[in-house]
């Protein structure tokens, strides 16, 4: 299973359990040690791995734990303090994970309530855990771009330097991008008088620091809606290219033949969900192979771009989402789905589609 699979399986399951979930010890055993095991790779049950309830005595503290140590022969590789999902995760609420942290070898540590897992370093300073994390993976709002730093830590490809070097460019960006938020939201003085020194040689007295100010942050609205209309239009030329509308007689005892193109909108939903599958399926067929054909009511996905060899349906147009995969009979199984990479819960469905399309 690939690393994206792992986390979006868990999180499909967090999604499912979550509600019924009242402890931390709960918590640990339906989302944790899965997400130890299943997302990083180690062998939960082999102690010389992973270590639950490790004892940390520090000085005059005596028998305090942290949830888990991961370990590889001698070396730590991360300290975890797990806290009951729902629970927000607060550094102060964890004072045994960061003197323990700061008194041995370790160089990483997890602060996590299942559902959101904070990954720390020591940027700062050695031997002291920083007081912000260099990566956060949220399983409620999976941020794809983490991946492959995520499985820069799993067991398989674990190297602490690599690691090191990668958290320092994750927990920049994740700063700037805070600084830039706050910025588009409501510019500051300093911000507004950069800007304006670009467009304009007035002096920047009080008066005109606050017409600036609003022609900024009207600038800035403008921009983004800009933006995002301009990648909606990208999004829609490019399926254009690649899945152009054919008219194909269809028979009678087949699927129903596509609707016309007319006032058809693929959206960035439909382009996601189509790469989703597109990624499971090709482990059977040359990607290329499966193709998409919008209409309507529904969002094909075809092999060969031939309508007679439907793949799976994408209902995306309504309250609740769906995803139909067809079977050997040419029949169509739908299903709900809670978030689009639910799509990955059907893999065995759509890779067993490809190959019955495959061999026909």
């Amino acid at each position: 299973m690939s690393i994206d699979q792992a986390v979006y399986a868990l999180a499909a399951k967090v999604r499912e359990l979550k509600p019924i979930i009242e402890t931390e010890e709960a918590t640990k055993t339906a989302f944790i040690i899965p997400f130890i095991s299943t997302v990083l790779g180690y062998d939960v049950t082999d102690p010389r791995e992973v270590i639950p309830e490790y004892t940390a005595d520090i000085g005059i503290k005596k028998g305090e734990k942290v949830d888990f140590a991961i370990k590889s022969g001698n070396d730590f590789r991360f300290l975890i303090e797990c806290k009951k999902v729902g629970e927000p995760l607060r550094l102060d609420h964890a004072n045994q994970l960061v003197r323990y942290f700061n008194v041995t070898d370790t160089e990483f540590a997890i602060l996590t309530n299942g559902e959101v897992y904070e990954f720390y370093a020591q940027l700062d300073a050695a031997n002291r855990m920083d007081e912000k994390p260099f990566m956060t993976i949220d399983l409620s709002n999976i941020d794809a771009r983490v991946f492959p730093h995520l499985e820069m830590c799993t067991k398989t490809h674990f190297d602490s330097e690599t690691i090191a070097a990668s958290a320092e460019q994750l927990r920049y960006i994740s700063e700037i991008r805070k600084v830039l938020s706050a910025q588009l939201k409501e510019p500051d003085s300093d911000w507004v008088k950069q800007i304006a020194a670009r467009v304009t040689s007035r002096r920047m007295t009080a008066q005109n620091l606050e017409i600036f100010t609003k022609l900024i942050t009207t600038a800035q609205a403008q921009f983004l809606k800009d933006e995002a209309n301009r990648r909606l239009r990208s999004a829609q030329d490019y399926e254009e290219i690649v899945s152009p509308q054919k008219e194909e007689p269809v028979e009678t005892n087949e699927p129903e033949a596509l609707e016309p193109s007319d006032g058809i909108i693929t959206t960035d939903t439909e382009i996601q969900g189509f790469g989703i599958i597109r990624a499971i399926c090709c482990s059977e067929v040359p990607i290329n192979d499966i193709t998409m054909r919008d209409a309507k009511s529904y969002c094909a996905i075809l092999y060969q771009d031939n309508n007679r060899k439907p793949l799976a349906r994408l209902f995306f147009d309504r309250k609740i989402p769906r995803i139909g995969i067809f079977n050997e009979d040419r029949e169509m199984e739908v299903f709900d789905l809670n978030a689009i990479e639910d799509i990955y819960n059907y893999s065995d469905l759509l890779r067993e589609r490809c190959r019955a399309l495959r061999d026909s």
